[in-house]
Parts: structure tokens; sequence; C-alpha cells
């Protein structure tokens, strides 16, 4: 039995850029979301992860083909049927003047009240529910203005969660976000994604979060290929690599990072274990040198000693200088 719950065909999605043309952003998109799933929707900037996110939100009819919401066409669903089964999380900050935590959360059951947006008691639950599995029952009754930036999204994902949605759609959730709490996102939504049974996807320049923590990654590429698959795959199979190549940067698989290209300045002979050499081998890659540890026939070496505190001894044709710091260690090969 399939666990999809929205699906598309043969979608092709893009906008209008004048009353008589229209720009194909990507085509012949046939992909599917299953529940209790976290995917992450990758490419660079100006991809199209914003405009397939509308699209398959609803909020922008594709150029052709369907999106499938539980078997039916999301373009014909009533708003109010929509809402109830689909959540958006945007990245813009909406101004919600005076409004209290607690209370902007409630507006997530609107598809459910009555004219006066009354709230019964399991409208109530479910308020409470949803602010508690994000962690900010401690923030319920401040108000949003008042919040940080993680606070804030944190209370955006709960208004979504009390929709009782099957699928959650998050556009960049940790554009404004530090290290610390995008990493505290990023495991709230996966683990969301495991409690509740949902599907959901977002968007992310989060590049490393997203190979260690998504299920499955839609790589979206400049030229409108959209590439499916976990994220180890997408790697193995180049997809990743050439969706990223640029100048000046480029896809280490061996590492899963980045590298930036840095101007050759010579090869180092490398001696030493333990932590401080594996920072030792990044700044001397950061700096211009290639490493070099399984020969010693090298003009110049460097020496990691760790005793009480660390120490680095370049050794220049016997020529010897040792160095407490890695910032003056590589001033010293700099100017060898």
């Amino acid at each position: 039995m399939s666990n999809s719950i929205l699906t598309t065909h043969n979608l092709t999605i893009g906008y209008k850029t004048s009353r008589k043309t229209v720009r194909c952003v990507a085509s012949d998109i046939s992909v599917s979301l299953q529940a209790g799933e976290l995917v992450c929707l990758l490419g660079p900037n100006g991809a199209g992860k914003s405009t397939l996110l509308r699209s398959l939100a609803g909020m922008q009819s594709p150029i052709s083909g369907e999106v499938r919401l539980l078997g039916e066409n999301i373009y014909k669903l009533a708003p109010q049927k929509l809402a109830k089964r689909l959540s958006l999380v945007l990245t813009e900050k909406v101004d919600v003047g005076m409004l209290s935590a607690y209370t902007l959360v409630t507006l997530g059951r609107y598809p459910y009240t009555d004219w006066w947006g009354n709230l019964t008691s399991e409208d109530e639950a479910i308020v409470h529910w949803a602010i508690k599995a994000v962690g900010a029952v401690h923030l319920a009754q401040r108000q949003v203005s008042e919040l940080s930036d993680g606070e804030r999204q944190k209370i955006m994902i709960a208004r979504a969660l009390a929709q009782s949605p099957i699928v959650m759609l998050l556009d960049e959730p940790t554009a404004f976000l530090d290290l610390p709490r995008r990493v505290e996102i990023m495991q709230l939504l996966r683990q969301l994604a495991r409690e509740t049974n949902q599907a959901i996807l977002l968007s992310t320049h989060d590049l490393d979060l997203a190979l260690r923590l998504a299920d499955k990654v839609w790589l979206l590429s400049t030229n409108g290929i959209l590439h499916v698959g976990a994220p180890e795959d997408l790697v193995l199979s180049g997809a990743f690599a050439d969706t990223f190549e640029s100048e000046g940067v480029e896809f280490d698989v061996a590492s899963g990072e980045f590298h930036l290209h840095t101007s050759h300045k010579g090869e180092i002979n490398l001696i030493g274990e333990g932590i401080a050499t594996v920072w030792t081998i990044r700044a001397l890659k950061r700096a211009g040198f290639k490493v070099n540890q399984s020969h010693n026939s090298l003009p110049i070496s460097v020496e990691v000693i760790s005793n009480s505190k660390f120490l680095w001894k370049i050794t220049n044709n016997k020529t010897v200088y040792t160095h407490n710091s890695l910032y003056e260690m590589i001033k010293s090969l700099n100017s060898l």
C-alpha cells in the first residue's frame, strides 16, 4: 500500500513575465511526498524552489500537469478543505500586531471553527499540544513581537501544526537563525514528521544539515531538472556536485563538505595525530597548502606536538621554527 500523500504528474512550473510570455522554471516533475518523511528541497538561488513550493501549495497554477493531495486535484479543492490537509510556513515575517504567541497558534484552527472563531475544548487541546510539541510552552503568553527569530519560528510551526495537516510545506524556515537554532529547528521538523506521520517538505540553503537529516532530497538544478533520492544517492550519482558547481567552490564527495578553491602554495609534510592534527590539516588547506602524511621527503614539514599545550614545529632545510598557535604557524609558512 502506498504511503504517498501528495503527488505530482508531469508538472511544469513557471510564471508569466508579461501578458503573453511565460517563463518555464522546471518541467516533467513527477514526485511524491510520503507519510512520516522529512524532505529537503535544495538548489542554487534562482533555481525555482519557491515557485515549486507555491505550486505544490496551490498558491500558483502550474503551466501544465497536476498536483494531487490524497488523490484530489489540489487546485480544485475548496480553500477550507485544503487548509485542513496542508499547512504552509513562509520565510517572510508577518506583522501580527500585539498578538500573544498562544493566540497566534489558535489561528491555525480557523478551518475548523465557526463564523465567530470560537474554539471548542478539542480545539484548545490541539493548540496546547502544538505548542508543547515544538517546545514553546514557556513562550505561550509572550507577545510575538517580543520573541527572537528562533522563538518566533517555533510559534509559526506550532500554528501550522494546529491546522492538523497531513502535509506541511516550509519555505526556508531557518533563513534568519544562527547555527544552534537552525539545528534545533531542523531536528524538530524531523521529529515531528516521525511523531505525527506527516509529510514535511522544506526548502533550505543549509546543505550540510539537509545531508545529515533529510530522509529524501529534492535537488532542483538551474536547468530545471529535479533530482530525487536519499542524500547519499545524490552525492554518489554526482548530481549534488554538478548542481552546486561554480567558480571558486567545489563539493568534496569524500568528506561531504564544500571547499573553496585557493591558490596552491606548495606541499607540506605533516607529522602528528589527534584532534589538533585534524584542525592543523584544515588550517593548512585553507591557507593553500597541500598536506602529505605518507612520507617525510618534502623540504618543509610541520610537526604537531600535544603535551600540556599544543605546539607546532616547522622544519625547513634543518632550520626549526616553533609556534604556539596555528595563526602564527601559518604566518611563518607564508613567509618561507
